[in-house]
């Protein structure tokens, strides 16, 4: 893990002389996780690659701004999360659903146990959410990003952050679970 950090870094440093193996280098180690993240949010595969190679040349000349304070890879895709957020946006399909303000101890976070399941059809189900139900639950559950990251990144309150993962969470499993039921009562 050390060496390749090491390797990383070396890269990162020939990529900011201009070094372009290098940098193919780079988008080589790291386009097909930031195709997926982006993709993830748009939903749309030719938006999601356009945006990744205006990622990759944004990461590239702005990377003088890279402190090295957390890894690329999480800068890198802070970058891709960011722009395709933006193009969500200007697509206008980001609808942006006013939550009201729910205090903290009114938020139960019950486990939900979806053993047994096909992931597939839970991620079919996610994607098929409300548009901001879809956002936070990708942001959450598949970037693992934690509540104040997601605040800070759609710019919403705290509290709105924790109660709209809280129903995303609570209509996904009612989706999952109904219809699991339905495949599992068509089966007898």
């Amino acid at each position: 893990m050390k060496a390749q950090n090491q390797h990383i870094t070396k890269l990162i440093e020939r990529c900011k002389n201009s070094d372009q193996t290098a940098q193919m280098e780079v988008y080589n180690g790291y386009y097909k996780a930031m195709y997926n993240t982006s993709f993830r949010i748009l939903k749309d595969e030719f938006e999601a690659e356009d945006l990744m190679q205006e990622a990759f040349l944004t990461a590239f000349t702005k990377l003088h701004t890279f402190k090295g304070e957390v890894t690329f890879g999480a800068w890198l895709k802070r970058i891709v999360i960011n722009k395709s957020l933006t193009q969500l946006k200007k697509n206008n399909r980001y609808e942006d659903v006013k939550m009201e303000i729910v205090s903290d101890n009114n938020v139960e976070e019950e486990p939900v146990n979806y053993s047994g399941i096909d992931p597939k059809e839970v991620l079919k189900y996610l994607n098929a959410l409300k548009e901001n139900y879809r956002l936070v639950l990708t942001l959450n559950l598949i970037e693992g990003y934690d509540y104040e990251e997601i605040a800070e990144i759609l710019n919403y309150s705290n509290e709105n952050v924790r109660t709209t993962v809280s129903r995303a969470k609570k209509k996904l499993k009612q989706v999952t679970l109904a219809n699991t039921n339905k495949i599992q009562e068509y089966g007898r």
